[in-house]
């Protein structure tokens, strides 16, 4: 039987290698900055970016639910571990120069108006 496969692999552009590494570094923490600010007008790094911003608010918001006792902090170290598995493929994604869409949170990222 021609069976075809359904792969769900994310369209890639043709981001310049400078466009990739500065795409990537927008998934580390706070750096999220340096794309947003030195590749303001490109649309790659800025897609990066913004997602790169939901995931340092999403830590931020970790260490407020932190301050709770036995709840909080399992919630904080559960959500953690996504942040940074989500981190470690939007950064291996933005290498490959994919616009690879965080689940759940790229909704946030594409609201965000800059």
């Amino acid at each position: 039987m021609n069976e075809e496969k359904n792969t769900q692999t994310p369209p890639s552009t043709n981001a310049s290698g400078d466009d990739k590494i500065i795409a990537a570094i927008g998934y580390i923490w706070i750096l999220f900055l340096i794309p947003l600010f030195l590749k303001k007008n490109n649309k790659y790094c800025l897609f990066h970016a913004k997602q790169g911003l939901v995931l340092f608010v999403a830590g931020i918001i970790l260490m407020v639910i932190n301050i709770i006792p036995v709840l909080g902090w399992l919630i904080s170290f559960f959500g953690w571990i996504i942040i940074v598995i989500f981190s470690i493929l939007g950064f291996i994604n933005a290498l490959q120069g994919r616009e690879w869409k965080l689940p759940f949170l790229s909704s946030f990222a594409e609201k965000i108006n800059l």
